[in-house]
């Protein structure tokens, strides 16, 4: 993927300009070709958990290194006994913008065997306070001392297969006894050297547009979770109850961030200084006995503001469809939590914002550097009008429908990250995001469905095609919008 969820670090331009760098990756043109092939996205490739800010330079690394932690502990007792020493070297992109990124911590904490999905904040935050301490860790016979400086940032330039490049390396001195070559290749996705992509079985539904979709819901009456349901066991090859799991295991995730962030009053990293709103807006929304007639809006707001901060801070997220994203979905499940919506609904809605991601990503793309902003918050918008709709028992015309005008209404929305952070006008973006997403349910409830004048890939071209015709400067470069009019001082 090209950078699905990310903003590059800033290279320094100027004492207060920051600008960023877009990598674009052969694989991540425009998926149009893709439009005669049938879906084959799963649930895990599109619901991935791991450290913020970025999810090529951050979730990905860590993903790497807690893969090759995994491979370390397989191998022989007489192997790791001679083992003396870890080192990870950082190539190209991940070496000339990853400090920022914090891909050295996100690298050592998957190298001690932190789980991306279930690593502590408090830990990651630890490495950031203390960058100079040493972190012991046994693996069989195997005793390590690591520390950030076993994180090397090393060549810059050079003839990278990719240009997020990674090797992980078990010395015994200067032998090296394995190693192994990967790739971040974006949107938290990791391949390595010799990589050949998991094999999946075939779709039991043959759906490459929201018309093909509409078909089997409507005509053919096969309820919309039992058909995402089996589509998702045939692919996959995972058992209802894996499935299940997995998704409880993201909305825990969500919701921990989404409470971490609600308490959590910092000053977020980077030169903008931008001090979190979460906690303030929750606090002052309950302290208050005097009417409020935009209080649910509010609440929404703050829960999107509440996993955007943990992101920008470098927290556990979940992408959804980005980083850059990852407050919209989490806002919605938080809220639909407030209104009793079952743990089953709940599932329910995170397949059918599936779907909704899935026709994005499959017709368009969902990456800030190719698309803006619009297939970043866009889609995550989109996602969640199509959950809430599930949720709450809505027909497959008001789910499409309500996903239909979140898109919508996002189309042209460009990507300016002020300094290249995911921060400004990232994180209240997703809070818009979420409360139009609301906004967008609301209305195609109580519209006549079958009135409804656009249609949902109608939409999606329109923003495949937007964001061909956008000019490179409003696509995560940080050269346009308000990266370039905001100066920091």
């Amino acid at each position: 993927m090209i950078m699905q969820g990310s903003r590059m670090n800033p290279v320094k331009k100027s004492k207060y300009r920051y600008r960023t760098q877009m990598i674009i990756t052969e694989k991540d043109h425009f998926s149009a070709t893709n439009s005669h092939t049938p879906i084959t996205t799963v649930l895990d490739e599109f619901y991935k958990m791991g450290p913020g800010p970025s999810s090529s330079h951050t979730m990905g690394p860590m993903r790497i290194t807690y893969d090759f932690y995994q491979r370390i502990s397989r191998l022989p007792a007489e192997q790791l006994a001679r083992a003396t020493a870890l080192k990870v070297h950082l190539f190209g992109s991940l070496s000339a913008t990853g400090k920022g990124h914090g891909t050295d911590r996100a690298a050592l904490a998957g190298l001690l065997g932190k789980s991306p999905a279930d690593c502590p904040s408090e830990f990651l935050d630890g490495i950031t306070l203390h960058p100079d301490q040493n972190y012991q860790l046994n693996i069989g016979p195997a005793r390590f001392e690591l520390s950030l400086k076993d994180i090397i940032f090393d060549s810059v330039t050079g003839n990278f297969h990719h240009s997020n490049t990674m090797t992980a390396r078990l010395l015994a001195g200067d032998e090296i006894l394995y190693e192994l070559e990967y790739y971040s290749v974006g949107g938290g996705f990791i391949e390595w050297k010799g990589y050949n992509p998991p094999e999946k079985g075939k779709p039991r539904y043959r759906i490459c547009h929201a018309r093909d979709l509409k078909k089997f819901l409507i005509d053919d009456k096969i309820p919309l979770a039992k058909l995402l349901l089996e589509q998702e066991m045939s692919v996959s090859g995972k058992s209802e109850k894996e499935i299940m799991e997995f998704l409880d295991q993201v909305t825990e995730v969500m919701i921990r961030g989404v409470d971490n962030g609600l308490k959590t009053e910092t000053m977020l990293p980077g030169p903008i200084h931008l001090c979190s709103k979460a906690a303030t807006i929750n606090r002052n929304l309950h302290k208050t006995k005097k009417a409020n007639p935009g209080r649910a809006i509010t609440q929404i707001a703050s829960y999107a503001f509440a996993m955007a901060e943990e992101n920008a801070r470098g927290h556990i997220v979940v992408t959804a469809p980005t980083a850059g994203s990852a407050g919209i979905i989490p806002a919605v499940v938080k809220a639909l939590r407030d209104i009793k919506i079952s743990q089953q609904k709940i599932r329910e809605g995170f397949l059918a914002a599936a779907a909704i991601g899935y026709l994005c990503k499959h017709n368009a793309t969902l990456s800030g550097a190719e698309g803006g902003c619009q297939a970043e918050i866009g889609v995550g918008s989109s996602m969640a009008a199509a959950m809430i709709a599930q949720a709450v028992g809505e027909g497959p015309r008001v789910v499409s429908n309500a996903a239909e005008s979140a898109l919508e209404h996002h189309l042209g929305l460009t990507c300016d990250p002020v300094a290249g952070y995911v921060q400004v006008p990232c994180i209240e973006r997703c809070a818009f995001g979420a409360v139009k997403a609301w906004t967008a349910y609301c209305i195609a409830s109580e519209e006549i469905p079958e009135e409804h004048k656009v249609d949902l890939d109608t939409t999606i071209q329109a923003m495949a095609l937007t964001a061909k015709e956008m000019n490179s400067k409003y696509k995560e470069t940080s050269e346009g919008g308000l990266a370039a009019s905001l100066v920091l001082c």
